[in-house]
């Protein structure tokens, strides 16, 4: 009797998972695939959406750039005017179609049909603006041709000066004097001084070289001497260089005429002077013409 109940259970448990098993393939399953594929298509509809309308974006936002660029092409004030409140409307729909839902239909559809009315603008003022540009392309061609020769023959009255300047350049370059072997050497009592604090003199020796092409006649030579400290060993005077007036050391008047010359300078040291570097420049006609420095210890 316990034989035939426990079989009759069994069999009775066999049957419900054979029934459970037809319902889950054949009803249950089937169902959430349903479900699962709305579900695919409907996120995939969203993204097409989201697509179209940022391609809409992309396309307002490039009639407002066509706008701005045609206005920049003209220069008839009333067809400004026109271009520009089509500018403004163009951005306000694209402000609208910010603001608006991927999946409202019914504005993606409005702004669609208003984008292509603008579109259709926009192609209208093109053909206006070529016109206007047939018009006047005649006068701007001759405009051109003249334009043209006049700047051609101004380049050539602007190269003929700038020869003119070139060549002026080259000869005042090469005529300038040129200070070379400069020397300076610190003087006691009638012999070269060995310390700073035995120096009563300072002589600076150099030769203004050979240029054949230097004006003959008498020539002021400046000497300045700076000292460590940055300050210039004043002589009592001042000269002219690059448009501003300089101290100088010491001054000599030389006759020039052509050849080397020697030149002898000499500052009289009236207080010790201190260690370090000194620089001498040396000035002649508006030009510095050479320079040196020399390092002296105590």
């Amino acid at each position: 009797m316990k034989k035939t109940i426990i079989i009759s259970v069994a069999a009775a448990v066999l049957l419900a998972l054979a029934v459970a098993a037809c319902l889950w393939f054949f009803v249950i399953q089937p169902k959430n695939e349903d479900l699962k594929q709305q579900d695919e298509k409907m996120k995939s509809m969203q993204e097409l959406a989201e697509l179209e309308k940022e391609e809409m974006e992309s396309e307002y936002a490039q009639l407002d750039l066509q706008y701005g660029e045609m206005m920049m092409q003209i220069t008839n004030d009333s067809l400004i005017a026109q271009l520009t409140r089509e500018q403004l409307r163009a951005q306000q729909l694209l402000e609208e179609l910010k603001q608006v839902k991927a999946d409202n239909a019914a504005e993606i559809t409005r702004l669609k049909k208003e984008l292509n009315s603008v579109r259709a603008v926009l192609r209208d003022y093109i053909r206006q603006v070529d016109s206007l540009n047939q018009v006047n392309q005649h006068l701007r061609n001759e405009n051109t041709q003249l334009s043209g020769r006049l700047e051609e023959s101004t380049r050539e009255n602007q190269n003929l000066q700038q020869e003119r300047q070139q060549l002026t350049e080259r000869v005042t370059i090469a005529a300038q004097l040129n200070a070379t072997a400069i020397s300076m050497t610190r003087m006691g009592k009638r012999k070269v001084a060995k310390k700073m604090s035995d120096t009563q003199t300072l002589q600076v020796n150099f030769n203004i070289a050979r240029n054949v092409t230097a004006e003959n006649g008498e020539r002021t030579i400046y000497v300045r001497i700076m000292t460590p400290t940055g300050s210039v060993l004043f002589g009592g005077g001042y000269f002219n260089y690059e448009n501003r007036q300089l101290e100088y050391s010491m001054r000599k008047t030389i006759e020039y005429s052509g050849e080397e010359t020697p030149v002898v300078v000499y500052w009289n040291v009236e207080e010790t002077l201190m260690a370090g570097d000194y620089h001498v420049s040396i000035f002649a006609d508006g030009n510095m013409i050479g320079d040196k420095t020399f390092s002296y210890e105590k």
